[in-house]
């Protein structure tokens, strides 16, 4: 296990210990799920990474659509975020390849953005988003976005 993945079971420990039982059954929910962060901004990937590891999630962190093509391919993850203004593949071109591939076209993808118009978010729709997050997002509606996916049965 990787040392952040490691610090990060850790720092769950820790937090379950002060939360009790009603942390616990947030973790169970989404252990394991595989989610995939793209971001260019080291800030929000290690934010999101933070809180989906103390929800138990398994992270696969990527800086860009370029990177994050090849990851998903590695890592097949049950669940995509991806910023949409990024440097040389932006989050919508990101989106739109990954739902025009036949083996990952069912994979859900939410963007991410600092941006909260209408506009913004029908042309993620039109590129194939399962939803749109606005950033700053918070704890809670990043593993809420994560808990609805599962429920679905998608992960």
């Amino acid at each position: 296990m990787p040392w952040h993945t490691r610090r990060g079971v850790d720092l769950w420990r820790t937090i379950q210990c002060a939360e009790g039982e009603a942390g616990l059954t947030e973790q169970n929910s989404l252990s394991g799920v595989k989610v995939m962060v793209i971001d260019d901004s080291n800030t929000i990937r290690r934010s999101a990474e933070i809180f989906l590891l103390q929800a138990g999630c398994t992270v696969i962190l990527a800086e860009d659509g370029f990177d994050a093509l090849s990851k998903i391919t590695d890592h097949q993850p049950d669940l995509v975020f991806v910023d949409i203004m990024m440097p040389r593949l932006d989050g919508y071109q990101t989106c739109a390849l990954i739902k025009k591939n036949a083996r990952f076209h069912t994979m859900p993808v939410v963007m991410l953005s600092s941006k909260d118009g209408l506009f913004d978010r029908a042309r993620g729709r039109m590129v194939g988003s399962d939803q749109y997050l606005t950033k700053p997002f918070t704890k809670e509606s990043l593993l809420k976005a994560v808990a609805n996916h599962v429920a679905r049965g998608v992960a």
